[in-house]
């Protein structure tokens, strides 16, 4: 819908004396055509123009609806400075900060607007449907789904070794793990079904969330469903934000409830020169296991991260990376390995391939235990675990809301004591739904 003509036209201010009479500059049609003609028109005007307020609010309003933004508000700003009740020029300068992103600053002028008692009933009921649409703007919800098929070589997550070594009575004995628990291959389907709604706000906003996936297969034995809801509340400015958390989920495996976790996080990221934003966060997860409480722990991680934006091959391509330390402390004094330290590497890099966008994550962590897991494994010896895993996700968009995808992930993980060796490849394809 366009205002400046309309809005102009009802709410002449007076001109200065030396600029030329602007009424017959308000017959020009409203296509492009018409606007551009009426932009050449007014140009040569500025020099006589200057003390004229009407003058520039028709010249800026002319200009936006040519779809030059920064020149219409420069525009815009020396009518209301020349005249600061210009009407006219306070209805498409709130046109204009909303077409420029400043949604928050085009609703308080509109306010403003509409607060006034010299406004005709007419510009009185745009401004209110204005407002209205706005003000929609600050309520956001989306939706999604997912739908993949895929092939794990290792669904239920068993160790990779077929036997493994036990120490009875100071001696090492062989021991044949039973076939159930050693890797089962097999394909599998993934789904996932989420929601978000965000709320805005001139100076924070709030951020609700909630999904569920679920990986189905022939080995009904390692069906994998998960249950998440998350809160944030995202106070941002200029150079940098700060951001406060919290989530809650519930996994189930087999069918059986496996463990749930609550956590709270905190997050400050700051802009620095050039294309690079530093990062610094706090998480902590309380994680309770339902048919094994002597598992129940608290598990902290403290990060610091840099990501960086840069052309490569002249395409957009994002970099990303983060350090952190971990630690897991056990509730109960009994937990095998007591608690648990160690670090976390992850680099995470995106970049345009083809029609769509290949992202790609390298991760790997590594945690020792502060006490020997177990006599009857390694003699005892203190547990020391490493995992990397490299994620890489192509996404092509093939109508509007709706994606296809391909993953591919393989994992190693390895350790002293060979109950904790395991790898897994998967690779998976589908398709994505937004709306």
């Amino acid at each position: 819908m366009r205002w400046s003509l309309l809005s102009i036209s009802l709410l002449l201010p007076l001109s200065a004396q030396a600029c030329p009479d602007l009424a017959s500059f308000y017959q020009y049609g409203e296509d492009a055509e018409s606007q551009a003609a009426l932009e050449y028109a007014l140009a040569p005007l500025m020099s006589e123009c200057l003390l004229s307020s009407e003058y520039f609010a028709l010249y800026g309003a002319v200009v936006m609806e040519t779809g030059d933004l920064a020149e219409s508000l420069d525009l815009l700003e020396r009518a209301l400075m020349l005249d600061a009740n210009n009407g006219a020029a306070l209805i498409d300068y709130a046109q204009a900060l909303y077409l420029r992103g400043q949604l928050f600053s085009a609703l308080d002028l509109n306010r403003q607007l509409r607060a006034r008692k010299d406004l005709p009933e007419n510009i009185h009921n745009i401004l209110e449907q204005r407002e209205r649409q706005w003000r929609a703007q600050t309520r956001q919800h989306s939706f999604g789904a997912d739908v993949l098929a895929g092939y794990d070589n290792n669904l239920n997550g068993a160790p990779d070794p077929s036997q493994i070594t036990l120490t009875l009575s100071g001696e090492p004995v062989i021991l044949t793990l039973n076939p159930e628990y050693q890797p089962i291959s097999g394909p599998y389907l993934n789904l996932r079904l989420g929601g978000q709604f965000r709320q805005l706000a001139a100076d924070h906003q709030h951020s609700v969330s909630a999904e569920m996936r679920g990986r189905v297969s022939e080995d009904t034995g390692s069906d994998l469903i998960q249950v998440e809801s998350r809160y944030s509340y995202l106070r941002p400015k200029r150079d940098h934000a700060w951001q406060v958390g919290a989530a809650m989920s519930h996994l189930f495996f087999g069918g059986n409830a496996l463990y749930s976790a609550l956590e709270g996080n905190v997050r400050y990221r700051h802009k620095l020169n050039g294309a690079c934003t530093q990062s610094y966060g706090l998480a902590t997860q309380y994680q309770n296991y339902k048919d094994q409480s002597s598992l129940n722990s608290i598990e902290s991680k403290l990060g610091a991260g840099l990501d960086c934006s840069a052309e490569l091959a002249g395409k957009p391509s994002v970099v990303g990376l983060e350090l952190s330390l971990l630690n897991n402390s056990a509730f109960d004094s009994g937990r095998p390995g007591a608690d648990r330290n160690g670090w976390q590497l992850n680099l995470q890099w995106q970049y345009p391939v083809l029609k769509g966008v290949l992202t790609s994550q390298l991760n790997h962590t590594e945690f020792r235990d502060t006490a020997g897991y177990s006599a009857l494994l390694a003699d005892g010896a203190q547990r020391w675990l490493k995992r990397s895993f490299v994620l890489m996700q192509y996404r092509q968009s093939v109508y509007t809301n709706m994606a296809f995808v391909v993953n591919a992930y393989h994992q190693n993980q390895s350790s002293n004591i060979e109950l904790f060796d395991s790898l897994d490849s998967t690779l998976e394809l589908g398709i994505s739904v937004s709306f």
